[in-house]
């Protein structure tokens, strides 16, 4: 398992403290009301914003927090101007990565983001210099207890997706964006439970790491989520199971 994919297996065996939920709660809130004012508070004619609203369901958001942020994105409560920047560059090892940003400060967000590649053995990059090797996917999990097998790949293969596969405890489903809605639509219709449902970035290669370079990934990647401003953090690591026992332990 490589990327973001083992970043989300790695993140769900940790859990989510209070502390980090009440900051979680505030990327995707943040996420929300942008996609609310860029493209109207109705969900049904915005698919940004119904994605947005979705994955903050998926962090068990209360639903008038969801509310309120539509609001304040619809009506202009939210005086702060956000944009999307990303930043690119490489962690130990040699690993790409590539962060994704909602901020109102190029000039505060650029300089922190930089001390923290700095501070885990990375290093910023130019825009463009890893970007080029991920590619926008639909990346759905289900629960291996929700449906067999034969099932998912049915499903899968009907709604148009590439691939699916056992991950641990997961079905994990990749498509293509255009089929990431059929998919989702399916799944509802067959009643089959999504553990999460996202737009991620997929890394075409990996570089897998040891034990030392795999800590230092590790420690980057959490680093980098836990910034107020980031929204996603994506990568192409691989740590293998032996390997990530010991960083573990």
């Amino acid at each position: 398992m490589a990327g973001h994919s083992h970043w989300a297996r790695i993140k769900r065996k940790k859990g989510v403290t209070d502390s980090r939920r009440g900051a979680l709660w505030s990327k995707l809130s943040r996420a929300v009301i942008v996609a609310a004012r860029s493209g109207g508070p109705k969900p049904d004619e915005n698919l940004a914003l119904r994605y947005a609203i979705d994955k903050a369901k998926q962090a068990n958001m209360p639903k008038d927090t969801i509310e309120n942020a539509i609001k304040k994105g619809a009506g202009g409560g939210d005086t702060a101007r956000y944009e999307t920047v990303y930043y690119e560059g490489y962690g130990s090892g040699g690993v790409a990565m590539l962060c994704e940003a909602l901020t109102d400060n190029r000039n505060r967000t650029a300089p922190e983001i930089h001390k923290l590649f700095e501070r885990h053995g990375g290093n910023i990059g130019a825009p463009g210099c890893v970007q080029w090797m991920f590619t926008s996917k639909g990346q759905v999990t289900i629960p291996l207890s929700a449906a067999d097998e034969d099932r998912v790949a049915e499903i899968a293969l009907e709604a148009g997706a590439d691939d699916y596969k056992q991950s641990e405890d997961v079905w994990e489903i990749t498509c293509e964006p255009t089929a990431f809605e059929p998919l989702r639509q399916a799944l509802a219709e067959a009643e089959i439970e999504v553990q999460s449902a996202e737009l991620a970035m997929i890394p075409a290669n990996v570089v897998t790491v040891d034990t030392k370079n795999g800590r230092k990934v590790l420690n980057l990647m959490e680093s980098l989520e836990e910034h107020d401003d980031v929204q996603n953090v994506y990568s192409n690591f691989d740590i293998p199971d032996d390997v990530m026992a010991e960083i573990g332990s």
